[in-house]
């Protein structure tokens, strides 16, 4: 049987094991853990000179790792992917700059990994790769020789042909996610963006069965949805709920109703924002004053990033300001912690809480959403708040959506759902619960192997009947004469 080779700019530290919230690592490792197979990309550390992998072996997954140079690191990760493709795939072009010997680091990294990784390969392996960070990996491989099956998922948005062309070597890069195999994204509206980019752009053709034909190949182009595992999670809420942290939180409430919201530390994530609706409930609706609190959970990220320096300040400053102005000697209005926590333990808070805040800006899926939802009891469950620009919107069918630039509209769903009768909270968790079990983590990984695998097949029978074909005719013509 063949291995799955995964490949990501970031991979989890073997020790972690259970990472925080965070799509691509949670996905990516659940998925393989259930598998088996190959986590290949860096390692997390700076070092003088990259050099082979690093493999090691934890449980059916093997990590091969490796460093990258100061430079590698400035131009390839803070430089090309971080200040360039993150702002304008999240539609913040006013934060995105583009630097040309960053986009030239950006390829070279892909290269080197790309040769890196061609040394692990076995003729069988299917390669699956993640995210914007290696949008020309595929490329790069083809440009070795390497002949595999190689698909890719993007777990950010796709921005519309329009945003995508304020990045200056928009065409290069289309063109070189079109060597891969199959192309997919986390909704319709991502891929029918990336669609309308090929159609327009670059005179590509899409057809009913899925198919694109552009830049002389034929590729899928499909919506993945990524998923969890709602059970397990169930269970981590369940039993965690016991935990030192957990009762800690539950006893300083002291009856109050708690709402529960885990982002990273980033603009794109509306976290301004979210509070500023919540001061708003409190504006509006004084009788709720000394009866709730906001809990916020966000991780720093990318802590040497000037623009992320400058979101930790805003918001520091936003729940300060807040709490000066309705705290109580026995109640603060905001929580707000810069800090990492385990993720079975953010399961058990999720449990806890009466309902779920989950408003970015613009998102891809938002695991976050899902993830409150199994963690809830169905016997009494939360409510969810959920802004419609994240992916998951379109799977939670039971969630309060929200367009998370309305403050007002923002407030007084979180006044519906601190008020939302058991009956109704019941139904809505179950009218979720439903699509997060039929299209779990498993689901998303077979559906986009299973096209990965059955394109590759296709392709490589197409090749051979061109070969024979040729090869025939070949035969047939007269010979030369002398």
């Amino acid at each position: 049987m063949s291995r799955l080779i995964v490949v990501s700019n970031r991979v989890a530290p073997i020790q972690e094991g259970k990472p925080s919230a965070g799509g691509l690592a949670i996905g990516v490792l659940d998925a393989l853990k259930e598998t088996g197979g190959v986590w290949f990309g860096w390692s997390g550390e700076i070092v003088g000179e990259s050099g082979a992998p690093v493999v090691e072996k934890g449980g059916k997954v093997t990590y091969a790792t490796v460093g990258l140079t100061r430079r590698d690191y400035d131009q390839y990760y803070r430089g090309f992917s971080n200040a360039t493709l993150w702002p304008t795939f999240h539609y913040r072009n006013d934060l995105s700059r583009f630097d040309r010997e960053e986009y030239a680091g950006y390829m070279r990294v892909n290269g080197s990994l790309a040769a890196k990784l061609k040394t692990l390969l076995k003729p069988d392996d299917i390669i699956w790769v993640h995210d914007y960070h290696m949008l020309p990996f595929a490329q790069e491989l083809r440009k070795l020789g390497v002949a595999n099956p190689i698909g890719f998922f993007l777990h950010i948005p796709f921005p519309v042909p329009e945003i995508m062309r304020t990045v200056p070597p928009h065409e290069e890069l289309i063109a070189a996610m079109c060597q891969y195999d199959v192309v997919g994204f986390q909704t319709e509206s991502d891929k029918q963006s990336f669609i309308d980019y090929v159609e327009r752009t670059s005179r590509g053709h899409f057809s009913d069965d899925g198919m694109l034909q552009a830049f002389g190949r034929m590729l899928k182009v499909g919506a993945y949805p990524i998923g969890i595992y709602p059970e397990a999670i169930a269970k981590s809420a369940e039993q965690f709920s016991d935990r030192k942290q957990v009762k800690s939180l539950r006893d300083s409430m002291r009856g109050r109703k708690l709402i529960m919201s885990v982002d990273r530390l980033d603009y794109s994530k509306g976290l301004v924002e979210r509070f500023q609706a919540f001061e708003r409930l409190l504006l509006n609706a004084p009788g709720w004053h000394g009866r709730v609190s906001l809990v916020q959970i966000a991780p720093p990220t990318r802590a040497d990033v000037q623009t992320y320096q400058r979101i930790r300040q805003n918001l520091e400053g936003e729940a300060g300001r807040i709490n000066g102005r309705f705290a109580q000697l026995d109640w603060t209005p905001i929580q707000y912690l810069n800090r990492k926590y385990e993720r079975n333990l953010l399961m058990a808070l999720f449990r806890l809480s009466q309902v779920g805040y989950v408003t970015p800006l613009r998102d891809g899926m938002n695991l976050v959403a899902k993830e409150y939802v199994a963690s809830q009891d169905p016997a009494d469950p939360g409510a969810l708040v959920l802004s419609q620009f994240a992916g998951a919107a379109d799977q939670l069918p039971g969630a309060l959506v929200v367009n998370p630039f309305d403050l007002s509209q923002m407030s007084e769903a979180l006044e519906r759902a601190l008020s939302m009768p058991l009956a109704e909270r019941q139904a809505r968790h179950a009218d979720m619960m439903a699509p997060l079990r039929e299209n779990n983590l498993s689901v998303w990984r077979d559906s986009f192997l299973s096209d990965l695998r059955s394109v590759a097949t296709a392709t490589s029978v197409t090749e051979m009947t061109v070969k024979t074909v040729k090869g025939a005719t070949e035969a047939k013509r007269p010979a030369a004469k002398a």
